[in-house]
C-alpha cells in the first residue's frame, strides 16, 4: 500500500472508532453514575419510590390520542424553528427579497397546518365522562 492510502485508512478507522466511542459512552456513563439499589416500601405497599414520592395508581394508564396529536404538532414546530433560526441568521446578506419570499412561503405552509389541525378539532381536548347507563326497572 502506498502512504496516502494508508493514511486515509487510518483516518477512516479513527472516525469509526470515534463514532463507536460516542455511541457507547452514554451507556457507560449511566452505568457508572446510576444507583445500584432502589429503595422500596417493603413494609407498606412493596412499590418502588420514584423521585422521593409515593406512587399513586398504576403506571399503565391509557392516554388519549389527542395527547399524541399535540406531541406531533409540537415536534413539527420544533423542527421548523430549527430551520428558521439559520435562515434568520443569514437573512438579508445576498438576496433579501428571495429570502423574505421563501420565509413567508414556509410560514404560510405552517399556518395551513395549524388551520387544518384546528378544523379537524385537534386543539379541543374534551374529556370523556363515563356516565352509567340508566337501568330500566322490570315490571
Amino acid at each position: 500500500m502506498n502512504d496516502v492510502l494508508l493514511s486515509d485508512l487510518i483516518y477512516v478507522f479513527a472516525f469509526c472508532m470515534g463514532g463507536v466511542v460516542f455511541a457507547v459512552s452514554p451507556f457507560v456513563i449511566v452505568h457508572l453514575i446510576s444507583a445500584r439499589k432502589t429503595r422500596n416500601y417493603a413494609n407498606k405497599t412493596g412499590q418502588f419510590i420514584e423521585c422521593g414520592m409515593d406512587p399513586i395508581g398504576d403506571a399503565w394508564i391509557r392516554y388519549s390520542a389527542v395527547y399524541y396529536l399535540y406531541a406531533l404538532v409540537f415536534v413539527a414546530f420544533a423542527v421548523d424553528v430549527l430551520f428558521l433560526i439559520p435562515v434568520a441568521l443569514v437573512y438579508d446578506r445576498v438576496y433579501a427579497i428571495r429570502d423574505l419570499v421563501e420565509v413567508w412561503i414556509f410560514v404560510g405552509i405552517l399556518s395551513l397546518v395549524i388551520v387544518y389541525a384546528w378544523k379537524k378539532g385537534i386543539f379541543e381536548w374534551n374529556r370523556r365522562v363515563n356516565v352509567p347507563k340508566p337501568t330500566v326497572p322490570k315490571s
